[in-house]
């Protein structure tokens, strides 16, 4: 299935996506994690792009989307509900389904909960979030904030794929052109001729401006939607107690949560293998035929 690269002014910036499956209605939204791409989602897009419309963005300062001009009050999750809620509205999405790796499943979150944007409010169908919780480890993201707050450069796309391999051994198993690829869509060259991660290192001033950003309970509160949780099993960022207490507030607590551990990953599952996919790619076909329905029965009664 062929896929387009695309781009968007939302909140005023550049923000770049990749669209899978632009002839369908039913749309899902997949958003990458803190220092990634969209085209992590390659996978996932490609797993469900024959009977729905996948959305890719590169958040704001990765990939490439347009870098912020204003990192302190830019790079966070209240900015980026606002990028979400202006994607939705610019590309005619009145309602989608959200898959968020890490960082994504917060602005998922927050955008579902609707405290942020209320447009969004309703907008959001279900929700799966990879790997991500309303409450952090903070030692895992102290380690994340210094890998990412200081990005090495190399000499060779070889090396720069051995770090990445390195560096994310917790996505689990990727094949060798999984890893090629990983590597080519997450490198941009520096003036001086060496490759660097392509992200904005200004984006973790969210953790040293907004250092209780992803404390988010009280937004979680606020969703109402299925929520389909995937935590690596050996994930150091996301604690067990942290999904348990997500399965007793919030949409937990209506008996909408559902926690899955993802044997032989940390954080995070790459959502690259036919068991994770089969995984989200189900959850979302239950909600959207559920949705279906119930479209069809308010047509019949009215």
């Amino acid at each position: 299935m062929p896929s387009s690269s695309k781009y968007v002014t939302c909140a005023g910036r550049e923000i770049h996506y990749t669209e899978w499956g632009a002839q369908h209605a039913p749309t899902v939204i997949a958003w990458h994690g803190l220092a990634r791409t969209g085209r992590d989602m390659d996978e996932l897009a490609q797993w469900l792009a024959d009977g729905f419309r996948v959305i890719c963005p590169d958040t704001l300062g990765r990939g490439l989307s347009q870098w912020s001009p204003d990192p302190s009050n830019e790079y966070k999750l209240e900015f980026y509900a606002r990028l979400a809620a202006d994607l939705f509205d610019q590309l005619g999405i009145e309602e989608a389904h959200w898959v968020g790796t890490s960082m994504g499943g917060a602005i998922g979150t927050v955008c579902a909960g609707g405290l942020f944007q209320p447009r969004l409010q309703g907008r959001i169908r279900s929700l799966v979030i990879n790997d991500n919780a309303p409450r952090l480890a903070r030692p895992a993201l102290e380690r994340i904030r210094n890998y990412a707050g200081n990005p090495p450069a190399f000499e060779t796309m070889a090396q720069l794929e051995s770090f990445f391999r390195e560096v994310y051994k917790p996505f689990g198993w990727l094949s060798d052109a999984q890893w090629r690829r990983l590597t080519e869509t997450s490198a941009r060259r520096l003036p001086d001729g060496r490759i660097t991660p392509h992200y904005d290192p200004a984006m973790v001033r969210q953790f040293i401006d907004h250092p209780d950003d992803y404390d988010i309970w009280a937004h979680y509160d606020e969703v109402r939607i299925p929520v389909l949780v995937l935590r690596g099993a050996h994930s150091d960022l996301v604690l067990k107690d942290a999904t348990d207490e997500m399965l007793t507030r919030g949409p937990g607590a209506l008996g909408l949560t559902r926690v899955v551990e993802i044997a032989g990953c940390g954080h995070a599952p790459a959502l690259n293998v036919p068991e994770q996919l089969d995984l989200v790619a189900g959850f979302i076909r239950q909600h959207e035929q559920a949705a279906a329905a119930k479209a069809a029965a308010a047509v019949a009664a009215a």
